[in-house]
């Protein structure tokens, strides 16, 4: 097909959905680390899904690479700390050793160095032993031309150190900005460029062996997109699943969709599904007490997070499970979990449902700490505001009345606790409601708004007055 007929069809595709609319900081290694199951770990028990249109057999459990090993022992997602190609390299080794094959990164992860780290530590393995999948990161306007967004392309096989991408992605899908909409963002990043007709060549040529996209947005764009299948043959699709996402992750503005919804058009279509935050971002990885107790009735020996990795991999069209693994206890806990899969049984889907509704209760932010709200003008860690406040609501130290028994503890466990967190300048009061954050978050946060209510709920502690 030439590039006018394409277009056309493209065109066409778009007139039927008129409708879319328009620094460097020492992290200490996670308290969850402790929560992971003990015992074996197999090596030649993986659970793999066969991908019908290549024939590859994909590991149930995929390598995220947006959360590499830092030499200080935290991760490089969002920090200036320099990453360990050591432990890269020794959390690549293990994982190929005991049957991961999918591991995924992109030009942006780990600001910019995640590819390279990558490269370098599964270029010392058998080309033929593992599949690479990167995406075309191409956020900023500037990289939107052809030739910006070519060397984002270019730079990929370079620092990955392969003559061919096994899955290749158009980056985050979905989002709109303060100018376009999505459905004109996605057109001027892939569209109007002919970078998606390229990339459809370069999949006949054999340098992308899999043409997919991954996906932050609504039912009406995703639907859009589905509509280009015909023309375009997408051969996976990543979304959002967990088991909160997979029933409530709608919001009153319809901004955000059900993984449900999502998972089911693409069953239907057979599209293959690639999963992307099972854990929500690390949330689900530890539940307060409460929640804890009620899965460890079930299943007492399990950790925590291997409930939502069971349960994201108890779908028959799900290729991989995403996991970005910073330590080795993480990697072996989910090896473990899908060595071989014990899908979720129908008393167990249920119980995370209820959970889920539980959860729900608690005022939590729904952040995953992606960072793409970085950096703040003014100054404010976003993601760290939201990530302290949500491990208080997890922990039970946020109370809603000086009448709670526990309110003096609580109180003083959340200042204490959020100046060691952050520093003052850093804090949710600095927020003037300036909005350039917002519009950059795949979650569709208001974070002015979140701030705002942080702010008001630490000054209520401060006072005294809740």
């Amino acid at each position: 097909m030439d590039r006018r007929n394409f277009l056309k069809t493209l065109t066409a595709a778009s007139i039927a959905t008129a409708a879319v609319a328009t620094g460097c900081k020492r992290e200490e290694k996670p308290t969850d680390i402790a929560e992971v199951a003990l015992g074996e770990v197999p090596t030649d028990k993986m659970t793999y899904r066969t991908n019908p249109t290549t024939g590859d057999k994909v590991s149930l459990l995929g390598f995220g690479a947006m959360r590499l090993p830092t030499i200080y022992g935290g991760s490089a997602r969002g920090t200036d700390d320099k990453i360990s190609q050591k432990k890269v390299n020794d959390l690549v080794d293990y994982a190929i050793a005991h049957g991961v094959n999918y591991f995924d990164t992109a030009p942006v992860y780990c600001k910019g160095f995640s590819e390279s780290a990558m490269g370098e530590a599964l270029s010392r393995h058998d080309r033929g032993k593992y599949f690479i999948a990167t995406k075309l990161s191409n956020f900023d306007p500037s990289t939107w031309s052809r030739k910006g967004s070519m060397q984002i392309y270019e730079n990929s096989f370079r620092y990955l150190k392969t003559d061919y991408i096994d899955y290749l992605l158009l980056h985050s899908v979905g989002q709109p900005d303060d100018v376009n909409t999505a459905l004109e963002r996605f057109n001027k990043r892939f569209v109007d460029n002919g970078m998606l007709e390229f990339l459809m060549n370069e999949r006949r040529k054999g340098k992308i062996r899999n043409l997919g996209f991954s996906y932050h947005g609504d039912m009406e764009l995703f639907e859009y997109l589905l509509s280009l299948h015909e023309v375009v043959q997408w051969d996976f699709v990543q979304i959002q699943m967990n088991y909160i996402d997979w029933r409530h992750a709608e919001d009153g503005d319809g901004r955000n969709a059900n993984a449900e919804k999502l998972y089911a058009l693409l069953d239907e279509m057979d599209i293959p599904v690639v999963i992307m935050e099972p854990l929500l971002g690390g949330q689900l990885a530890s539940l307060n007490e409460h929640l804890t107790k009620e899965l460890k009735t079930l299943r007492p020996q399990s950790s925590i997070a291997s409930w939502a990795f069971r349960f994201a991999g108890s779908f028959p069209r799900i290729l991989t499970v995403l996991s970005g693994m910073t330590y080795m206890e993480h990697l072996q806990d989910n090896i473990r979990t899908y060595s071989p899969l014990e899908p979720c049984t129908e008393e167990e889907l249920a119980l995370l449902e209820h959970v889920a509704g539980i959860y729900l209760n608690y005022p939590l932010v729904p952040c995953t700490s992606c960072r793409y709200c970085m950096p703040c003008p003014y100054g404010i860690d976003i993601p760290g505001v939201f990530s302290f406040y949500n491990k208080m609501v997890n922990s039970g130290n946020v109370t809603s009345s000086a009448a709670d028994p526990e309110y003096n503890k609580s109180r003083r466990a959340f200042l204490i606790g959020y100046d060691r967190a952050l520093p003052g300048i850093r804090q949710a009061d600095h927020c003037i409601g300036c909005n350039q954050c917002s519009g950059q978050c795949p979650q569709r946060i208001d974070i002015p708004a979140k701030m705002r209510l942080i702010d008001e709920y630490v000054e209520k502690l401060k006072q005294n007055n809740l």
